[in-house]
Parts: C-alpha cells; structure tokens; sequence
C-alpha cells in the first residue's frame, strides 16, 4: 500500500459539484461515467495527474447520505488542500466566490485559512512552512 487514491465526498448534485471543484478551486476532472444503476463515477484531483488524493464526488442516493451533505466531517476541518503559492490561489479562489471563514494565518507549519466547499464541508488551504 503507498498512498489513500479517493475519498468519498458525498455531494447533492454531480455537474454543481464538478463546477465547484473545477472552476473554483482548480482541481481536474479525471473521471465521469454513467453506471448502470443511474449514478455515475465522478473523480476530480488537485493540481497535475497523480498531484494528489482523488475525491470520489457521489451523489447522496437516500435521506441518510442527504443529511450528511457538507457535514461529513463534524464541523470540523477534514480536508486540506496543500499549495505552492497561498497568495496566488487564495486571491483565484476568493475570486472564483470560495467563502473563506477566515483571515489567512501564519502558524509555525505554514499559511493557512479555513474555507468552505460549496455543501459547506470545512478545508484548510495550506501553503506548508519550507
């Protein structure tokens, strides 16, 4: 085993859910193909192929999976989206409408704000500390 390739992100809608991870904060499509249940296999990944970690974007199927759209997580921070360049892709996505809970941060590991996905899930933009 060497690396986690997807995570599960449970999504209200499939096309919103590419627009925000593509358009806002710059992830690529990899992946969309309808499957014979009426799903469909969504994958987007950050940066360059292979850059990182995939999100497998599933539509939430039943009253269960709706209720834990945008709080997969507790309210907490459960994603992090590293950076090379915080300033450069805080100003893209502040651009692009990502609401920011916060003013960006030094902390001694790195620059760092705390944003929401569009569902409202909790991410770390992270430029680590060199």
């Amino acid at each position: 085993m060497r690396r986690v390739a997807l995570v599960t992100l449970v999504v209200g809608d499939y096309d919103e859910a590419i627009r925000f991870f593509t358009e806002a904060l710059g992830f690529r499509l990899v992946e969309d193909a309808s499957r014979p249940d009426g799903s469909r296999w969504v994958v987007v990944e950050p940066g360059a192929e292979g850059g990182g970690t995939g999100l497998l974007l599933a539509r939430a199927k039943d009253d269960d999976q709706r209720a834990r759209v945008g709080d997969q997580t507790g309210g907490r921070v459960g994603f992090f989206l590293h950076t090379d360049d915080f300033a450069r892709d805080h100003a893209r996505m502040t651009a692009a409408g990502v609401t920011f809970l916060e003013q960006p941060r030094r902390e001694p590991y790195g620059t760092v704000a705390v944003f929401q996905d569009l569902y409202g899930n909790r991410w770390d933009l992270l430029q680590p500390a060199a």
